[in-house]
């Protein structure tokens, strides 16, 4: 069985999954379907993270104009493609293997709808920001699938959207110190991706099925999401014959009052309440919203 290193050092605290469970369909938006992981009853957050939905759009179905404040949203295409805009003249489109990093901070109101015809998929991950960032000015990074750096050893690719893989570290900024990294190994391959230990850290199974922190683990197929215990690494085998895809994605503590309120995520209650006169009254950060609509 070939195998490739997250990072060439010795693993002393492997992480083992502690929690499991499969992600439902359910409706969001208009007329769109979504499975979510984190952000339901079973795992209501996992900080820093607030949210992972698996979404799967055909139009006319989309997600239309609505607000958000106090995150950041992770938009990262799997087929077909998405168009964004914004109340600050900000647009763009997304197609299959290219990410959105939004910084919501102090106020946004923005459309992501469906461009053509057939079925679009994707995920969006929601990350919390510490209260000092809460508040700071809108931000956009975006990347083409051809900029997204990525390694290829053994057997296993992996495409370095966050953080650090194999030696190779992605350009984007995270506020919240955040890693994303998109694995495909092949059949009989495995691979051990270092995770810094003080992190929060999870696997989304897109594809296939494979085997997770112990050898002695069942498989997990496709649409699971996998918490992991503490430690400084992950190892995932596939034995299967067929081609297994996830995503790893892991961050920092914010260790800090949560509270929410829909597209809405402040440190508490009163932010919260202040946070809906604001956009009721387009103010503090909602001012574009008055005249707005997207196309």
């Amino acid at each position: 069985m070939s195998s490739a290193s997250g990072q060439a050092s010795v693993f002393v605290k492997p992480r083992i999954v502690v929690n499991k469970f499969l992600a439902r369909p359910q409706r969001e938006g208009v007329g769109a379907v979504v499975r979510r992981s984190i952000g339901r009853p079973e795992l209501k957050s996992l900080d820093p993270f607030l949210l992972l939905d698996e979404f799967t759009v055909s139009p006319p179905a989309g997600f239309p104009d609505h607000p958000h404040r106090g995150f950041e949203t992770v938009t990262y295409m799997l087929q077909g493609e998405f168009t964004h805009q914004d109340f600050a003249g900000h647009k763009g489109t997304i197609r299959a293997g290219d990410v959105q990093w939004m910084t919501a901070g102090r106020g946004i109101v923005h459309s992501e709808m469906p461009v053509g015809e057939g079925v679009h998929t994707g995920l969006q991950l929601w990350i919390n920001l510490s209260s000092k960032d809460k508040m700071v000015e809108p931000n956009y990074q975006e990347m083409l699938s051809d900029d997204i750096k990525r390694v290829e050893i053994d057997g296993v690719e992996v495409k370095i959207i966050a953080g650090e893989s194999m030696g190779v570290e992605s350009p984007v900024y995270t506020r919240t110190p955040t890693m994303f990294l998109d694995f495909t190994l092949k059949s009989n391959s495995e691979v051990n991706q270092k995770i810094p230990e003080s992190w929060n850290s999870f696997v989304y199974v897109i594809e296939g099925e494979g085997i997770f922190g112990s050898l002695d683990s069942p498989p997990v197929s496709a649409h699971h999401v996998l918490v992991l215990s503490p430690g400084d690494s992950l190892s995932v085998w596939n034995k299967s014959s067929n081609a297994l895809r996830f995503v790893l994605i892991g961050g920092e503590l914010l260790n800090e009052p949560v509270a929410r309120h829909g597209p809405f995520v402040m440190n508490t209650h009163e932010e919260i309440d202040q946070t809906i006169e604001d956009y009721d009254h387009c103010k503090n950060g909602f001012e574009m919203a008055k005249n707005w609509t997207s196309e």
